[in-house]
């Protein structure tokens, strides 16, 4: 019997970073002035895929406006 892989929905702030193509700096900063979706859990920050995905469409809509 074979065990599947869990897929990772979830990112690391170092992660987001590289997703977003901007420093782990202005990801730090994003969060401190909640500005960027995410959760705290265990004193780890944890961001969504979907979630981030979501937040890139919608600040590219304000642009637009």
């Amino acid at each position: 019997m074979e065990l599947q892989k869990v897929q990772r929905t979830t990112l690391t702030m170092k992660e987001v970073a590289e997703y977003l193509g901007i420093s782990y700096w202005l990801v730090n900063q994003l969060v401190r002035r909640k500005q960027i979706p995410c959760s705290k859990v265990g004193g780890k920050y944890l961001f969504r895929v979907q979630a981030l995905d979501e937040y890139l469409e919608k600040m590219e809509q304000q642009s637009l406006s």
